[in-house]
Parts: C-alpha cells; structure tokens; sequence
C-alpha cells in the first residue's frame, strides 16, 4: 500500500499520529501541501497512491481521474471538504473520510483571540512598540456587544460559550438549529443570515463554503450592516469578496476585519490585506496546536490505515 501525505500540519508536528503510519507497514510518500490542481497530477504519474492523506489540495475531478484505478480513499485531515470534489469521488466509487469534532475547541480559542486582537488594537499598538514608539489607539470592550455567529455548530457554540462568559448578546443562524443548547446559553435564532447580522457589533463565520454562499460578504452586504462592525473569519477565506473586505476597512464601513483564511493560500505580494492596518491575518493556524494536531492527526491516520487494513473502524464524509 501507498499512501500519499500532504498536509504540513500533520507532518511537521510530533505525535502518535505518526506512529499509526509507521506501523501500519504502508510505503508513506510526503509532499508539502496545500498543493494546486498541477501540483497533485505531477505527483500521481508512476506507481500512483491507495490513498490520499490530504488538507486544503485542490483533489479535483481530474486528480481523482488521474490517480484512478489503484486509488481507493481519500482521508481529509479536518473537517472542510470544498477543496475536495465530493460528488465526483462518490461517482467513481472513492469513499473520502474525514475527521470531525476535533479541532472545535482550539478554533473557538483562536476565534477569540482575533477577536480580542481587532476590538483592543493589538496589531497597531505591538507594531509600534516593536518599532520603539509609544503610539495608543482607544479600542473597545466586547462585554455588552451583538455577536452574530454564522453558523452555530460544534465550533459555533464552543465560540458562543465564550462570548456569554464575555457577557455579549448573542445571535445566530444555522440550518440545523439546536435548541435545548440555545436556550441553556441566551442564545437567540435568526431566521437568516442578513437577520442574524443586522445591528450586529461583531460577526464571526463558521459556515461551510459552497456555490451557494461564495463571496456571501461583499460590498453589497457590507453596506447594509452596521458601521464598524468587526468581522472574524476562521472558515474560509472564500466566505467574502477580499476586494470589497478591504475597500469597507479602508472607508470605514468594517471597523475591522481578521481571518485565519483566504481565498488563495499563501496570498500574493500584492494582496490588499497587507496594507491595512485594521485587518488581522494568521496563516491558517486556527486549528494548529500540539493538542488538535494529535486528535485530528490520530484520526486521519487510523481512518485511512483502518481503511486499507479492512477495519472498519473510519469516519466516512460521503
């Protein structure tokens, strides 16, 4: 068996995640992802791969052609699945794994940390001591403020749970909306998503991306919220118009915005984040810490080893 491992995360951080390979006997080949659709198809030419252990990499229609007839699973080291084509893997007989409630709580954490980062100024106020200045910018409190989460599932509420012990008034959309915990945490339903956001001080994202949501925050929306509001986004990058993102930072529209995702990872030099200072940018870390590598690790490795061993001890997402 061979088994293809991109994700940098897995790879770059200890734990019993990589014992699991090591023992299952399986050739482990390892590439540095997140690759591009090219990238994946220059690697799958020879001996191909049993199985792909992937993150973010564009596993498209084509790759799933081009590694087919010896691929048997594609394991998804987390839980997002728009970079792999579902459908298409499910047409050709290509179960795709995935490891869900894993990475919820370290998320929630990192979520809150931008948060706290964008409403306090920490960006401006540490590039200026760092460059030996004494400059302040008034920020401002989240207790009594309107959180609109989007999306309210296992990181969804583990966020919510922060925000009520910050005494903010919270608000949230889900299509599968989860009553018994909404009302043990003061949580209020939106009926929608402009509903959920309307007078909102803080938005956060934790949809799924899909065709039906891509570029959901654009200029258009921007306009109608409230001005000043503070956006986080620890989904993904694709959730918002950058272009639009960055015009309402400028202008004011957005008090600020910070994401642990963009559109294209790593962004370009001239990307227009990198000027502006009310917009927070992390590398797509969120769910980067010693304890979730090891939990999603151990199961993306044991999904894909028990796959090919014929144990039917793996989480399926199709």
């Amino acid at each position: 068996m061979r088994i293809l491992v991109t994700t940098t995360s897995f790879q770059d951080t200890p734990g019993a995640h990589h014992d699991v390979l090591a023992a299952s006997g399986f050739e482990i080949v390892r590439a540095r992802g997140p690759l591009g659709e090219d990238a994946l198809l220059s690697l799958l030419t020879g001996d191909g791969f049993d199985g792909l252990l992937n993150g973010d990499d564009a596993v498209t229609a084509r790759v799933i052609d081009a590694a087919l007839p010896r691929l048997r699973v594609i394991a998804k080291y987390g839980i997002g699945l728009d970079s792999i084509d579902v459908a298409h893997a499910t047409a050709r007989g290509v179960p795709v794994l995935f490891t869900p409630g894993v990475n919820h709580t370290t998320v929630a954490e990192h979520t809150f940390g931008l948060m706290i980062a964008l409403a306090k100024q920490f960006w401006p106020h540490l590039r200026a001591t760092k460059a030996g200045q004494w400059t302040r910018i008034t920020g401002s409190e989240l207790a009594g403020k309107r959180l609109a989460l989007l999306g309210v599932g296992r990181i969804g509420k583990e966020v919510a749970r922060r925000a009520v012990a910050f005494d903010m008034a919270v608000v949230g959309h889900d299509p599968v909306w989860d009553e018994g915990f909404a009302a043990a945490h003061g949580i209020a339903r939106a009926a929608s998503l402009d509903e959920a956001v309307r007078d909102a001080d803080v938005i956060s994202l934790h949809m799924s991306l899909g065709a039906s949501n891509r570029g959901w925050l654009d200029g258009a929306r921007i306009a109608t919220l409230k001005r000043g509001a503070l956006v986080i986004n620890t989904a993904r990058g694709g959730l918002v118009d950058e272009a639009a993102v960055a015009a309402g930072c400028v202008s004011g529209a957005l008090g600020g915005y910070a994401t642990d995702v963009l559109e294209h990872e790593p962004p370009p030099a001239d990307h227009p984040f990198r000027a502006i200072d009310n917009i927070l940018v992390t590398p797509h870390v969120g769910s980067r810490t010693f304890e979730s590598v090891e939990r999603q690790g151990l199961r993306a490795a044991r999904n894909i080893v028990n796959f090919l061993s014929g144990n039917p001890d793996f989480v399926r997402a199709n």
